[in-house]
This record gives structure tokens, C-alpha cells and sequence, in this order.
């Protein structure tokens, strides 16, 4: 039996009339406006000069496609004018999306909508008359990071132009490492064993684990095997029980949690409140969207340097977690100039990505852009390091492996699987199980 995923559902309610849920929505004179999830506002006109978008997160990407409009609106068009139409979060827009291309009727979509890397391409396998490639749009692909590309890419075309760099960091309180003798320079390209003894250290010396992770995702699980350069998918399918290096990165999860190395989060919220602002470790990991929930501890800083994620075997490690682009609907009355604005703004505009950084904290995966004053300038939060032009040269060493719609899925069940083992199950029956739920969820 094959479970029934959100969009199978919501094309069964399409079906049946549903698609009248796609109401449109008054738009203002700002270039941005505020609206319900899955409301709409329609593409633009032939020959005029606005676009609009559906967009989430208020404190992150829209003053992106806020710094971009008014860029683009400076430098190239003065009658421009962008209309980002707020929603809750990505599977609003994937909801649109789907009620539309279930109706065969694409009228109450924006031009422009923003979606998140591990699911356009599923997207655009199942609604290919949803999308209009930006093949055309005058972008050098080769300036931007390859891994974070491969995400917009479908069958060799370009459907989409990157927008944030969520390239891992591995973040460290230097005054805690200091109580250990240690050094972030010590915790670079080091083996994860090697980090697990330093992690078990310090917390016997501080009282402090050495970083978290949260328990109902599998973000530690995936940003390790992406290091490895080795995928929980091959071939379209899960590989888990004869996966090697997913076996070695689970052992090391567990011996991690029951050291002390590393926190378990019961939640996202545990994860984020408790274990990061609650100052419970001395080191964070996760994509560099994290920074501003380090910052909220303002008493911590200076305290902070990063650098890469350990790997297995001993040498830097490079991962890349969450992440979106922009693409454009067949709703899009003047297809021309959204790619103008999306190839001259996102596609590699050192003003856009400067204020983008600025005013939202969105970092460019066009590596170009990363010789700014402004991605040059120190963070006195990092101890006055260039930390975001450090980013944007980790991410271009990211590696590109296997994605798969399931990717959220799969992540859960080995967390869960990880989970039951530091309380006593054995690994390898958990994994059997994880495999066997995700294989059915696929219907495989």
C-alpha cells in the first residue's frame, strides 16, 4: 500500500473542486504585502513593468527580494516594481502549486514563486506546465556553487536561479575549547572520533556538550554523509542496511550521544531554545541559516570562530543543508523580464547580495559576490572574522549527491533510529526497520 503524500491528497481535492481556493488577492503600491497562505495575486502583464511573488520568512528572504527590486529598479528598469505576497512557509507554495497544476489551471499563480531545493525537482516532474525554464536569462551558471545549481537543474535545463548559500558551518565557543587546551584550528579537519574525545572533555571540564542536534530531523545524519560525499538514496530508492558509510556515521551519532559529545534535542524547540540560546554547548552545526539564533546570546559575543565539519576518515568536510531558489509560473505574463530581473539581481548583482547579507542575513552562492567590501568586512560576533566570505568559498566545495523527494522522510526515521540504539536497541535491527518504513512509505 502506498501512503497517500500531501500532494496526492491535494490533487485528489483539486479534483473535486478545490482549486477555488486559489482566491485572488488585492495587491498594494509596496513592493511588498503581506498575505494568507496559498492566497494569490495572479502573474503580471505584457509589456509592463512588475512582477509579482509568493514568498516566505519576513526576517530572511523576502529583504532579499526586497534588496533585489530595489537593485534592479535602480540600475536597470526605474518603473520596476516587485510585489512579494507573503506566505507561512514553503508548502503553502507548494500547495498552489499543486492545486493549479491538479486543475490544469495556472491563472492564480504569481510569476514568480520561491520553493525549497529538496523539492522542485519533484515538482517539476510531476507539474513540467507549471514551470517556465530560465534557460535564455542572460547568467553565467558556472560562477555559482555546483552543488547548490544541481538543485534547479532538471534534465540539463536551468528552471530556477539559486538564492541563499546554506553551507554548513561548524561553529565553536574558542574560550571553551581553550579549558581543554584546544583550538578551532585543532577542531579542523579532524576525525569525528577524534572530535568525540575533545567533545567528551569538554564537557567533563565545562559541563557544556560539544554541539546539538535535534531529534525530530535527520540534518546530523544527512550533513555527515554529504561530507562523505555519499548519499541515504541510490538510484531512486532508500540505501541504508548495505550502506557502509551510513552505518560508520550512525555508530558515530551513537557514541557521540551516549559520550556526551553531542546533545539529542528532544525538539526543534529543545534544539534551538535550550541547547543553542539556552548555552548549553560549546559548538553549533548546521546550515549558516543558524547564525542568528548564535546571535541572540549577545553575552557570547566574540567568543565564536567556524570552520569545517569533520569527516570520518580525518581531512575537511563540506555539507550544505535547507536551502531555495526562484522560479518562474506559466502564469508569468512577461516572461522577458522576469529572467532580466532574476539574471541581473540573484544571477550575480554584488548590490543585491550585499543588502541581501545586510538586511536579511542571505548569503550569495555566487562566489563572485564574495569579494565585497561587505563579505570582507569582519563580525564581531565571530571574533571580527570574515566568516561570510569563508562560507561562500566552503560552498564551493559542497559535493553534489543523490536528493530525493524523501529526504525529509528519510531523516527522521534514522534520527529515530538513532535514537532507540543510545537507548539500548541494537543498530543494525533499526536501520532494517527505517529502510523497510521508508520503502513502504515509497511505496517500494
Amino acid at each position: 500500500m502506498k501512503k497517500i503524500s500531501r500532494r496526492a491528497f491535494l490533487s485528489v481535492m483539486a479534483a473535486a473542486g478545490a482549486a477555488a481556493a486559489l482566491t485572488a488577492c488585492g495587491g498594494g503600491s509596496g513592493s511588498s504585502t503581506a498575505a494568507s497562505g496559498g492566497a494569490s495575486v495572479g502573474g503580471s502583464q505584457p509589456g509592463g513593468h512588475k512582477l509579482t511573488a509568493y514568498a516566505w520568512d519576513k526576517n530572511f528572504n523576502i529583504p532579499a527580494l526586497n534588496a533585489a527590486a530595489a537593485d534592479y529598479k535602480e540600475n536597470v528598469d526605474p518603473e520596476f516594481e516587485l510585489e512579494v505576497i507573503e506566505q507561512s512557509g514553503g508548502g503553502d507554495i507548494e500547495n498552489a502549486i499543486t492545486l493549479a497544476g491538479s486543475a490544469h489551471d495556472y491563472s492564480n499563480l504569481p510569476d514568480i514563486v520561491q520553493f525549497q531545493d529538496h523539492y522542485i525537482q519533484r515538482y517539476v516532474a510531476d507539474y513540467p506546465d507549471a514551470f517556465v525554464p530560465v534557460e535564455g536569462a542572460d547568467i553565467d551558471w558556472d560562477g555559482f556553487s555546483k552543488e547548490k545549481l544541481s538543485y534547479s537543474i532538471v534534465d540539463g535545463v536551468h528552471y530556477g536561479v539559486p538564492v541563499d548559500n546554506s553551507t554548513v558551518i561548524f561553529a565553536y565557543r574558542t574560550d571553551l575549547l581553550a579549558e581543554v587546551g584546544k583550538t578551532v584550528d585543532d577542531m579542523t579537519g579532524i576525525k569525528w572520533s577524534d572530535l568525540t574525545d575533545i567533545g567528551e572533555q569538554v564537557y567533563a571540564k565545562t559541563g557544556k556538550y560539544l554541539f546539538s542536534t535535534s531529534a525530530d530531523g535527520g540534518d546530523l545524519v544527512y550533513m555527515m554523509m554529504q561530507s562523505e560525499g555519499v548519499a541515504e538514496f541510490k538510484d531512486g530508492e532508500p540505501w541504508i542496511t548495505e550502506n557502509e558509510t551510513l552505518h560508520r556515521v550512525c555508530e558515530t551519532i551513537v557514541d557521540m550521544g551516549k559520550r556526551k559529545a553531542c546533545y539529542l534535542a528532544n525538539s526543534w524547540s529543545d534544539y534551538i531554545d535550550q541547547s543553542i540560546q539556552g548555552d548549553m554547548v560549546a559548538g553549533v552545526l548546521n546550515g549558516n541559516w543558524i547564525i542568528p539564533t548564535m546571535e541572540a546570546v549577545t553575552e557570547n559575543s566574540g567568543k565564536w570562530e567556524i570552520t569545517t565539519i569533520p569527516t570520518l576518515d580525518g581531512g575537511e568536510g563540506y555539507a550544505s543543508n535547507g536551502g531555495c531558489g526562484l522560479y518562474i509560473t506559466a502564469n508569468c505574463g512577461n516572461v522577458d523580464l522576469a529572467k532580466s530581473f532574476l539574471a541581473y539581481t540573484f544571477g550575480g548583482s554584488t548590490q543585491t547580495y550585499d543588502n541581501a547579507l545586510r538586511d536579511g542575513g542571505v548569503v550569495t552562492t555566487v562566489l563572485k559576490c564574495a569579494d565585497s567590501d561587505v563579505y570582507n568586512e569582519g563580525v564581531e560576533f565571530f571574533n571580527n572574522e570574515p566568516i561570510y566570505k569563508q562560507i561562500v568559498e566552503m560552498g564551493s566545495h559542497v559535493p553534489v549527491i543523490e536528493q530525493s523527494d524523501y529526504h525529509f522522510r528519510a531523516g527522521v526515521y534514522l534520527i529515530t533510529a538513532i535514537i532507540n540504539t543510545v537507548n539500548g536497541s541494537k543498530l543494525d535491527d533499526e536501520l532494517a526497520n527505517a529502510e523497510q518504513q521508508l520503502r513502504f512509505e515509497m511505496g517500494l
